[in-house]
This record gives C-alpha cells, structure tokens and sequence, in this order.
C-alpha cells in the first residue's frame, strides 16, 4: 500500500463481463490507485511478477488452476496481497478463510459490498504485518456467516459449541448461532487443534467451555452456557479422559 492509503489491487476473472463489471466497480472507488486484471491464473502470476499489489480480488471457479489454489501459492510470496474471493457459490466460504481470505463476496457484485471489502483490506493492512500479529490471526481465524444478506466475519474464538444440521453447522456464540454450509465432520477435524471435540455425532464442543460432565437417565450430558448437550456412548470415555488430562494441565500450571 502506498503512503496515501490507496490500493494497487489485481482482479481475475475467467468470465469477461463478470471481470469488466467487478473491474469498473473497482475504478469507481477513489480508494483504488491502480487496476490490473487477469482473465486466469497464469495471466494473473504476470502481473504480480511485474510488480507488487496490495489486495487480490480472485473468481474461485476457473479453468486451470482455481482460485483456492491460486491463493495457496500467494501465501506463499515474501509479501502476499491480501485475498477477497469473489464467487457466485458459497460453498467454498470456510476453505476460503482458512487460507487466510480477509473477505468473500458473492456475486452479483454490489458497489456497496465491494466498498466493505475495501475497507477491511484497509483495516488489515495499514498496519505492517508483524509475526505476533500473524501468529494471533492463525491461532483464531474468521468464519463467513450470512446476515439480511451481508457476510460478517466471526471469529472462531466466539463459537461455545456447533449442532450439525444435516449438510450444514449451526454455531452457537454467547449471544445467539449462525448456520453456515460446512458438514459438522469437517469442523470437527479442522478445529481439533484449537480445543474443540466431537461429543456426540450432532455435537461439537469447546472443551474448556465444559461446566459440568451430568449423568442423567438417558446417559451423559455435558453444560455449556446452561445448555445441557447429549454425549454419545462411544465418546463418553475419550471425553472423560480429555477433561481429566485438561484439568491437570490446568493444575500443574
């Protein structure tokens, strides 16, 4: 980004009337300096190798190689542009945002929304990345959610615990859930790492939210935020002994 806050910004699009109208609703924002755009990912790698840009305004589905993929070899660059899918589907939200994407923006394109995709580039940007800064933005990614048409950002950190509703996910926060199209096995395998387990084959948890381990009648329930889930037989065992090995983790801190 240039001293003045203004973007240098490349959009690729194998569909050229989606790239003109994405591309004149860039040239319209008096945040953008510069404009480059490509019609495929080779094209694209071109122009970033004649010259830095700071956001990528990237189609997911195209000939060759896609979108997701294209964004796997920027992240690998010393100084990789910011990345803001641009699709009509959204089925590919939750892999867009573990590669780090700071929006995704469905199509049809809006002057407004991409005005907003503007903006968190910005936000995200003006301040020099720094390995701590990035280490945290890892450690707890965003997740797409769907509001009166408008994609919010939610981070991970917010969700207590996820209810699988056949091909989607409902996340539960402090303050109310989100359903998004993600299947509850691949949360469950993507968030192992951050403290979240499988209870049950409808539940996902954040272990240390876990207030209490219940027998009922019926067999195990666990609380969360006076929420009482089920635990299945098959993950009541695994579960204990999670809940054991953190509570002397937490002792012998």
């Amino acid at each position: 980004m240039n001293a003045t806050g203004f973007l240098r910004v490349l959009a690729v699009d194998d569909e050229p009337p989606a790239l003109d109208e994405l591309a004149y609703h860039l040239r319209a924002d008096p945040r953008v300096a510069r404009l480059h755009t490509a019609g495929d990912a080779t094209e694209a790698l071109r122009v970033l190798r004649d010259g830095d840009v700071d956001v990528v305004f990237l189609d997911i589905r195209m000939p060759g190689l896609d979108g997701m993929e294209l964004a796997r070899v920027l992240r690998r660059f010393a100084r990789p542009p910011a990345i803001v899918f641009v699709t009509a589907y959204d089925d590919g939200a939750v892999d867009a945002f573990d590669l780090g994407a700071t929006d995704y923006v469905r199509k049809p394109v809006r002057a407004e929304r991409l005005a907003e995709s503007l903006r968190r580039v910005i936000g995200s940007r003006v301040v020099p990345s720094h390995p701590a800064a990035l280490a945290r933005a890892e450690e707890d990614p965003t997740i797409p959610i769907e509001l009166a048409g408008t994609t919010r950002m939610l981070p991970r950190s917010a969700v207590r615990w996820v209810e699988a509703q056949g091909d989607y996910a409902r996340l539960h926060t402090a303050d109310g859930s989100h359903l998004v199209r993600v299947s509850l096995a691949t949360l469950a395998e993507r968030w192992a790492d951050a403290g979240f387990v499988r209870i049950h084959r409808s539940y996902l948890v954040q272990l240390r939210l876990i207030a209490e381990l219940r027998l009922v009648n019926s067999g195990y329930v666990v609380v969360i935020d006076s929420a009482e889930l089920p635990v299945s037989r098959r993950h009541t065992r695994e579960l204990k002994d999670k809940l054991v090995r953190a509570a002397k983790q937490d002792w012998n801190r």
